[in-house]
């Protein structure tokens, strides 16, 4: 009989100590080894470069590699090589890994249901882990009423799912999407994607009736006015009237856009104009969601109910796993309008329920507290770096956007990858977001010593490279 994930005391190996939290959050990490970063080679090293040959050769160069880490094991939030080199991780394999990488409770829960069955197809037979973490996600999404949950295997198809699901419930055909936005790469996803031209390069025709339109941005403009008055005035006057348009799709925070946090008004009042005209909310929170700005959604900071929530990265601490959740009488799709072999698998299922175990365990809580260091950390030394022209975020979504002069806010993307690369060279890692901004999304089981390390790391190279 299948055992739900419960939190048990773990004997830790001998290189690892698990200190406990209140409630049922483990923090996991190494310790008896020096703190990371601990470099004992240059990078990349001897067997990392054996790697890197062997991928160039065989692996699809669409592929982008911003440094050449070859990754061999990782705790919490230390990452190793196979060289033996020790990484700070801050990049949480994409805001994949919430709980760190490899926490026990997670692990365990994956191996005890691995020696039971490993597949069975959730879309044509029944199984608890499956039921049990729909129940447990129709409880957590925001909203009055009964909700359900369709399983996916990551956030394009989660996407493609609620794009689908909305044209079915509406019966409309257009849907509105924003610039900036990254909603995945599969060819619905993509249609509704507007992060980056190479994205959608030579890959036309994509799907027809997505209008794109302004996100609005603190920093550099639009104001949520403008962005707002682009949608009824441009748009539902002169082009597509609301009563076509079947749904907005929008990203709480951009990700890929920027880490772009909106001005508090935006959402309320977008989900005003959304409901006005019957058209379906629905929130993006594949990067923003499962604890990661100090809430378990992101939307939640703006009091907002979505109609449709897209799930996936941090809902399974690296087990492949997205999902879409939505009110009964929105999905109410027939049997065999949309199906997923793989979607919901027994195994990613017992890791979400074990991952939101640690979460609602005090992972969410430690997300906020500690996001509020790092932000004020980046914003002390913005006063004192010319080339920081923006600091912003929730929780562990943070962003700093590089500027060749503030006075001008011109862009820096050269520098912004420099500085990455010269991060990853003093053993901190770090990925870019937008057009010249660096974003900080470690496991959530940081404490405040790795913060120190990583703004000590992260001003180091701003200071090597500007």
């Amino acid at each position: 009989m299948w055992t739900p994930p419960q939190v048990a005391e773990f004997v830790p190996e001998s290189r690892s100590v698990f200190p406990w939290a209140t409630g049922s959050a483990i923090l996991h990490r190494m310790t008896n080894d020096p703190r990371a970063p601990h470099l004992v080679t240059d990078l990349p090293g001897p067997r990392a470069r054996e790697v890197i040959d062997i991928d160039e050769r065989f692996v699809s160069p669409s592929y982008t590699r911003p440094y050449p880490l070859v990754v061999r094991r990782g705790t919490g939030a230390v990452v190793e090589d196979v060289d033996g080199n020790r990484f700070l991780d801050f990049t949480a394999g994409i805001a994949v890994c919430a709980t760190g990488h490899c926490h026990p409770h997670v692990t365990e829960a994956i191996e005890r249901q691995s020696q039971s069955f490993l597949h069975m197809s959730g879309s044509d037979f029944y199984y608890e882990p499956l039921a049990r973490l729909a129940e447990k996600l129709s409880k957590l999404v925001p909203g009055a009423g009964s909700k359900r949950v369709f399983f996916t295997n990551s956030g394009a198809e989660a996407v493609e799912a609620a794009f689908k699901l909305a044209r079915y419930h509406t019966g409309r055909t257009h849907v509105i999407a924003f610039y900036g936005a990254f909603h995945g790469r599969t060819l619905g996803a993509l249609s509704l994607t507007g992060s980056n031209v190479v994205q959608r390069a030579r890959f036309a025709p994509l799907i027809p009736g997505v209008i794109h339109v302004p996100y609005p941005n603190p920093y550099r403009g639009p104001s949520v006015d403008e962005c707002l008055a682009r949608i009824e005035e441009e748009i539902f006057r002169r082009t597509v009237p609301p009563d076509e348009v079947a749904a907005i799709f929008v990203e709480p925070i951009q990700g890929e856009g920027g880490y772009l946090v909106p001005p508090p008004d935006f959402h309320p009042r977008l989900r005003e104009l959304a409901s006005r005209h019957g058209i379906l909310y629905v929130a993006d929170e594949v990067q923003s969601g499962m604890g990661r700005t100090g809430r378990m959604l992101a939307i939640e900071h703006w009091g907002v109910e979505p109609d449709i929530v897209c799930l996936a990265k941090g809902i399974a601490s690296g087990m492949p796993l997205g999902a879409i959740v939505a009110r009964d009488t929105i999905m109410d799709w027939p049997a065999g309008s949309h199906a997923s072999t793989f979607g919901g698998n027994p195994v990613s299922c017992v890791a979400a329920l074990a991952t939101i175990d640690l979460l609602e365990g005090g992972l969410v809580e430690s997300a906020a507290r500690l996001g509020d260091v790092l932000l004020d950390r980046l914003r002390t030394m913005a006063d004192e770096h010319e080339r920081i022209g923006d600091v912003r975020g929730r929780g562990l979504m943070v962003g700093v956007e590089l500027v060749r002069n503030r006075k001008t806010r011109e862009r820096a993307p050269k520098e912004r990858n420099e500085i990455v690369r010269a991060c990853f060279r003093r053993g901190l890692l770090l990925l870019g977001c937008g057009e010249n901004s660096i974003r900080f999304s470690p496991p959530l089981v940081v404490d405040e010593e790795d913060v120190r390390i990583a703004t000590k790391i992260f001003g180091e190279a701003l200071e090597e490279v500007t």
